[in-house]
């Protein structure tokens, strides 16, 4: 049976980021509040609970998952060499609605799919989030629903979805927004939008003006 913490609660929040943690470290899927839409995340280092991520979610190892970070220190360990684009934007939008994919180091011991060397890499605008992310550590992180059908805006939408296959739920309350992060490709000389999203492409331009928007993309 799957648990449930109403993180708006004081008396239910701790023990709810605890079981949370608990869970994540071993292996099971846990249910989180983002400032986009809710979350399915599992231990980013761990093959296994990955491959439960996408199977709970019916998603192939075609499309890999993205992490979660809580601090823009993380991502210095998550990568060989940290570019002084993807540090700009870091600090201008981060925590926000703002994923960066860069080259992961070699050396690091994580299978997120199919991902050829690079991860999409985030850090959250949300206080639930962020307390877990700084007690877990990176976690892999996908929109919380089956693949095909509408993001998860509620925690109640999420369960609706997921069911049994998540060990712990914690309930942040409605999503502020139904708006996906902007995806920016940072692996090539010029960062590249691949996603328009909460972080306008005018915004990214103040912070690196060399980008290149694809045709098609505004915002």
């Amino acid at each position: 049976m799957s648990d449930r913490f109403h993180c708006s609660d004081p008396t239910e929040r701790g023990p709810g980021l605890t079981a949370a943690e608990d869970a994540v470290r071993r292996g099971d899927l846990v249910v989180l509040p983002t400032d986009t839409v809710y979350g399915i995340g599992a231990d980013a280092f761990a093959p296994h609970a990955v491959t439960a991520l996408l199977a709970a979610k019916g998603r192939g190892r075609d499309m890999p998952v993205p992490v979660l970070v809580g601090s823009w220190k993380t991502i210095e360990g998550l990568v060989d060499h940290v570019s002084p684009e993807v540090t700009d934007l870091m600090h201008a939008f981060w925590p926000g609605g703002l994923t960066l994919v860069v080259r992961h180091a070699a050396s690091l011991a994580w299978d997120l799919g199919d991902a050829r060397g690079t991860v999409a890499v985030r850090m959250p605008l949300h206080p639930v989030a962020i307390e877990l992310l700084r007690r877990t550590g990176p976690m892999a992180v996908s929109s919380a629903n089956i693949s095909g059908r509408p993001a998860a805006l509620t925690c109640d939408d999420a369960i609706f979805q997921l069911g049994l296959a998540v060990e712990v739920y914690l309930d942040g309350g409605p999503c502020a927004a139904d708006v996906p992060s902007t995806i920016v490709d940072c692996t090539s000389v010029v960062p590249r939008v691949l996603r328009a999203g909460a972080v306008g492409v005018e915004a990214l331009r103040t912070v690196v003006g060399h980008l290149e928007v694809p045709a098609g993309i505004t915002g």
